[in-house]
């Protein structure tokens, strides 16, 4: 492969000059998957050209798969040894060439072909391309399918990084997804070794097709007469272009690849698979996309793949999960199986009820998380950041209905002899082999936590203090007309009223009612009536915070909450030995309140109106441990000897 994909490059030699090299991909793209799918053709054009002299359409496409096996065809008289042969018109037979392909081999234009051919024929390269092109042999028998799609991905990668892009945002890893795979099917082991077993994966962001090869490669390794059936959608034209032609070369049914933006329209709303993966991108907003969404969440409300909730428009990764969720083969029907790759914002981002929050409420509450694996960092050619698998399921064995399975995988890779941008670590066939174990096993390790799906969650409550206030009327001269205007009415002249306030001097109330009872009859023997509620109002105007103060209440002589002491707590569903869940709210919040809270603030109570609902994964603090600091004996020692080591040099010195 690696020779081969230096032959390939090598050809960019004949485009120096006319393009710059991050263009390169334009030309040996195209012409590489044109050269595939020629070599495919050989055997049969004569077969095919013959059907076409009295069939077309419809018509032509069911006869060429029925006597040739192939969903495509090319009706043209060329191929590439018949265009060499014409050099002066080779322009227009090409063009011509790609014109003749059947109508489901849509991936030239993607490219902007003919203007690159035209180009190409202006600045004298073309004869050189085709020529060189020519030389490669790409027939399946000679490049099989699993060859050919890493050599898509060696290309892309090589003009990633000459046109400074991230090949990542094309491709993944062949061992990261190597891992999702083989954990995908560790729950579907015996049913994929039945001989003729056929089912169908599903990626919402195919890129080049690599997620969903490597899991037909592992299933026809395990069992060649299984027959996986691939579906993808994608949102970019060139790696659109590559995975259809990939999948047309494999065989695959060509409609199967769509294009277009999985956010925006689900191109296959009626369908549901058997498995799922995804590598969504991280941290990449949604706002193109935002105005379908919201839309199609109105329209399909809670039943909807938006449903649960929205994530902050940044950040777009969890709209992938909740639509993974959605394409899963329903439980009545057998199940699925889902994979995805993200970054850890998913597992704890948004605060109870937000939309992360309760996409992750309804992921856990309807027993959809199988399993999640915390990867190595430095894993993916575009990010080192540490990253995560989820799988989620929806039909689970017995022992793991109703619970998650968390696995620390962090530090079980290999270091790669080369990086290949941020990628310096791969999980490699051993590593591998002992992560699907861990899983496989299901057992409490110290990589392998197993928690019960209400483990996650908790109850925000909020903690309110109450407000105490000093009072004191000679404060009445410094209130502004928006405060005179509530406590005495807007059509009120506040000119007596401040007479009346200013003759009580400058005493200091600690006492609410106190206060209030000396300015009513303070107004009283000015002839000035308030209100109960004016009066209260205008205690507060006059009022400032004062700790050994009485709590000030409101009308119904309930305390009034000062905001400014205003606390929130989470409190886990588990709290206490809490077995019940959601369910068990009231008694275990107040177990909460009266251990954790009370003891420390006596005057403290929990507005149960306020309390919220939220889920979070605390992976990284579920695995954490522990470590003592060294010992001050220890650091002390090492000190000394630094610092005479220093003295040593600067005796040194000074000599």
């Amino acid at each position: 492969m690696s020779t081969l994909g230096n032959f390939v490059w090598s050809i960019a030699d004949q485009l120096r000059g006319v393009y710059r090299p991050h263009q390169y991909g334009d030309i040996i793209l195209p012409f590489t998957i044109l050269r595939r799918l020629d070599c495919m053709l050989s055997p049969t054009r004569d077969e095919v050209r013959a059907l076409a002299e009295n069939l077309d359409g419809g018509a032509l496409d069911v006869q060429v798969k029925r006597q040739t096996g192939l969903a495509f065809y090319n009706t043209s008289e060329y191929d590439f040894a018949r265009l060499l042969k014409e050099p002066e018109g080779l322009r227009a037979n090409l063009i011509d060439y790609i014109s003749h392909f059947s109508s489901n081999i849509d991936v030239f234009e993607r490219f902007g072909f003919e203007a690159e051919i035209n180009r190409l024929e202006e600045k004298n390269r073309l004869y050189l391309i085709v020529a060189r092109f020519a030389e490669v042999d790409l027939h399946p028998d000679t490049v099989p399918n699993a060859a050919m799609g890493d050599l898509y991905e060696h290309l892309i990668y090589k003009f990633a990084e000459a046109s400074n892009e991230e090949a990542g945002e094309h491709y993944t890893p062949r061992d990261a997804i190597r891992l999702m795979v083989d954990l995908l099917f560790a729950e579907d082991n015996e049913g994929l070794l039945e001989p003729g077993t056929i089912r169908t994966i599903y990626d919402p962001t195919v890129g080049t097709g690599g997620m969903l090869s490597v899991a037909e490669e592992r299933l026809l390794e395990r069992n060649p007469q299984a027959r996986l059936r691939l579906y993808g959608q994608e949102i970019n034209d060139l790696s659109y272009a590559i995975c259809k032609s990939d999948m047309i070369g494999k065989g695959q049914d060509v409609g199967s690849i769509r294009l277009g933006d999985t956010l925006a329209g689900d191109e296959f709303f009626d369908k549901t698979f058997d498995f799922c993966m995804s590598n969504p991108p991280y941290g990449v907003d949604w706002k193109a996309s935002e105005a379908a969404v919201k839309e199609e969440r109105k329209k399909d409300g809670p039943n909807g793949r938006f449903g649960p909730g929205l994530p902050p428009v940044s950040d777009g990764q969890m709209l992938f999960l909740t639509h993974l969720a959605h394409k899963m083969r329903p439980a009545h029907e057998g199940g699925g199986r889902a994979g995805i790759v993200l970054n850890g914002s998913p597992l704890f981002t948004g605060g109870a009820e937000s939309g992360p929050s309760e996409i992750r409420r309804w992921l856990l509450e309807n027993d959809m998380v199988d399993a999640i694996i915390a990867l190595p960092t430095d894993m993916f050619f575009n990010t080192g950041i540490a990253t995560y698998v989820w799988i989620l399921g929806n039909a689970k064995q017995a022992e793991r209905r109703g619970k998650v399975q968390l696995i620390d995988a962090s530090a079980m890779w290999t270091k790669m002899r080369k990086g290949m941008g941020s990628k310096r670590k791969e999980v490699d066939a051993a590593s591998r082999d002992q992560i699907v174990k861990l899983y496989d096993a299901f057992n409490e390790t110290e990589n392998s936590k197993i928690l019960k799906n209400s483990d996650f969650g908790y109850w925000t409550i909020t903690v309110e203090r109450p407000v105490r206030l000093n009072f004191s009327a000679s404060r009445a001269a410094d209130l502004d007309d928006r405060a005179l205007a509530k406590a005495l009415g807007k059509d009120t002249d506040p000119a007596p009223f401040l007479a009346a306030l200013a003759g009580m001097g400058k005493q200091i109330y600690l006492s609410q009612d106190t206060f209030i009872e000396a300015v009513r009859k303070e107004f009283g023997a000015a002839e000035l009536k308030l209100t109960p509620a004016q009066y209260r109002h205008l205690a507060a105007a006059l009022g400032e915070p004062d700790e050994s103060a009485e709590i000030f209440t409101g009308p119904k002589g309930n305390p009034e909450p000062d905001a400014s002491k205003r606390v929130t707590e989470n409190v886990p569903f588990n709290y206490g030995g809490n077995t019940l869940g959601d369910a068990g709210r009231d008694e275990t919040t107040k177990a909460y309140f009266e251990a954790e809270v009370a003891p420390h603030v006596s005057d403290a109570w929990v507005d149960t109106k306020k309390t919220r609902v939220g889920y979070e994964i605390p992976f990284t603090r579920l695995f954490y441990t522990y470590t003592p600091p060294r010992p001050l004996t220890e650091i002390d020692r090492d000190l000394e000897a630094q610092i005479a080591k220093i003295m040593g040099l600067l005796r040194e010195v000074e000599a």
